[in-house]
This record gives C-alpha cells, sequence and structure tokens, in this order.
C-alpha cells in the first residue's frame, strides 16, 4: 500500500529520497552498495588489457582482411582483362558471323533467283510439251485419217483388180470357149 502512495506521488518520492540522503548511516550503506558496483583500478587495467587484445586480434583479422581485398582486387583486374579480351574476340567472332551469315544469305537468294529461273523454264517447257502433246495428238488424227483413207485406197484398188481380173477371166474364159 505504501509503495502504491510513492508510486502515485512524485512529491512524495522525492521527499523519501532527500531523508535517505540525509541520513549519514543510510547514505554510508548506499555508497558502499554503489562501490561495489564500480569498477576497480585492477578491473579497469584488466578491461583495458582485453580491449587492446581484443584491438589487436581485428588489427589482424583487419590486415588479413586487407589481405584478401588486396587479392580479390587482383583476381577482378584479371577476371576484368579477361572480360575485355572475351569481348574482342566475342565482336570479332560476331562479324564473322554476321559476314557468313550475310554471304549466306546472298548465296541463299541467288539460289532462289535460280530456282525462279527453273521454274520458269520448266513452264516453257510445259507449255512446249503440252504444244508437243497438241501437235502428236493431230498427227495420231491425221495418222489415223491417212490409215482410213490407205485401207479405203487398198480396198478400191483390191475392187479394181479383183474386177480387172474378174473381166480378165471372163475374156479369157470367153475367148476359150470362142475359140474352141
Amino acid at each position: 500500500m505504501i509503495i502504491d502512495l510513492f508510486e502515485k506521488d512524485m512529491k512524495a518520492r522525492k521527499r523519501l529520497a532527500e531523508l535517505i540522503i540525509i541520513e549519514p548511516d543510510i547514505r554510508l550503506a548506499l555508497i558502499n552498495a554503489v562501490l561495489r558496483d564500480v569498477a576497480t583500478k585492477d578491473d579497469v587495467k584488466a578491461l583495458e588489457s582485453m580491449v587492446r587484445g581484443e584491438i589487436k586480434s581485428l588489427e589482424n583479422r583487419i590486415q588479413e582482411l586487407s589481405n584478401i581485398v588486396s587479392e580479390l582486387r587482383g583476381s577482378y583486374r584479371e577476371l576484368s582483362k579477361r572480360i575485355d579480351d572475351l569481348e574482342v574476340r566475342m565482336n570479332d567472332l560476331m562479324k564473322t558471323i554476321d559476314a557468313r551469315i550475310n554471304d549466306l544469305d546472298k548465296r541463299i537468294d541467288a539460289l532462289d533467283k535460280r530456282i525462279n529461273d527453273l521454274d520458269k523454264r520448266i513452264d516453257a517447257l510445259d507449255k512446249r510439251i503440252n504444244a508437243l502433246d497438241k501437235r502428236i495428238d493431230s498427227l495420231d488424227r491425221r495418222i489415223d485419217s491417212l490409215d482410213k483413207r490407205i485401207d479405203l485406197a487398198i480396198k478400191i484398188t483390191l475392187i479394181l483388180t479383183g474386177s480387172v481380173i474378174a473381166t480378165l477371166l471372163t475374156e479369157i474364159i470367153s475367148r476359150i470357149i470362142f475359140t474352141r
């Protein structure tokens, strides 16, 4: 309950603190308690020695890191140089590839032209073949017509020859019969 009172009333707390500090025995007890928490010279020296050791350790570690950074810088420079060399080689390679692609494009264009020319020639040949087919068909019809005419001429010739032979035979038979 009393503690609740001091927590709520700021003036009461200040007054209590003044009363405690004024009283010599209580003040001595407080000082002794505080002194136990205060570091001695030996404690300070030990702390100083420990801090110096840590500093030395950190200096060594910093030196190691500095060496590593130096090595990394050297590696970085070497890698940068290699990358630069690779970029130069890559650029040269790209130029070569571009030139070869351009050559291939030209060759493909030339082949396209040749194919187009061949297509035109094939079309022309197809037309000539079609014309020849038509001429052959026409010649076939003419030959068929000639065959029919020759057959007719042969038939007529045979009929006429037969007729002439029959007439001659009739003449010969009638001469033989009348001469006897």
